[in-house]
């Protein structure tokens, strides 16, 4: 038997930085990645953003990498918004994300971090965010390719 804990706090944008994401409508977008997460039999923990970002905080099974879970979520997402009258200017997702893991005693953290993104993002914008989340977790940015889709 083998016992395997994967938790990731996973971050991405749509395509260009575009507003794309209402507010009045978020909640709906949240719902159907929670559908999707759980057909791939994942447990969401939270999920929350802004009206050109998403924060996810979810765990994994064994046997779904990480990059196969963000696909999948960004793909069936996009069909699903691109069909929605309610997110009529939603192009796509930036092609990049990141995806942290944590420890699950992080929970309570991520979460409160997660539910507080309407109040961060009055200080301060995606850009500032996510080069500070990467930097602070010693991921090396690549500045010809940070938040660029073309």
């Amino acid at each position: 038997m083998s016992y395997i804990s994967s938790h990731y706090h996973i971050v991405f944008r749509t395509y260009r930085s575009e507003l794309s994401i209402p507010e009045e409508h978020e909640r709906d977008l949240y719902a159907y990645i929670y559908g999707v997460a759980r057909n791939l039999q994942c447990q969401i923990h939270r999920i929350g953003g802004m009206p050109d970002h998403i924060h996810i905080f979810a765990s994994l099974p064994a046997t779904l990498s990480l990059s196969s879970f963000v696909q999948q979520i960004k793909a069936n997402s996009s069909r699903w918004l691109k069909s929605n009258s309610h997110f009529p200017s939603f192009r796509g997702w930036g092609h990049e994300y990141a995806g942290i893991s944590y420890n699950l005693r992080d929970r309570d953290m991520i979460v409160g971090y997660i539910m507080r993104q309407k109040e961060h993002h009055h200080r301060v914008s995606f850009a500032e965010e996510y080069r500070a989340f990467l930097v602070e977790n010693e991921i090396s940015i690549d500045e010809l390719y940070f938040l660029h889709d073309d």
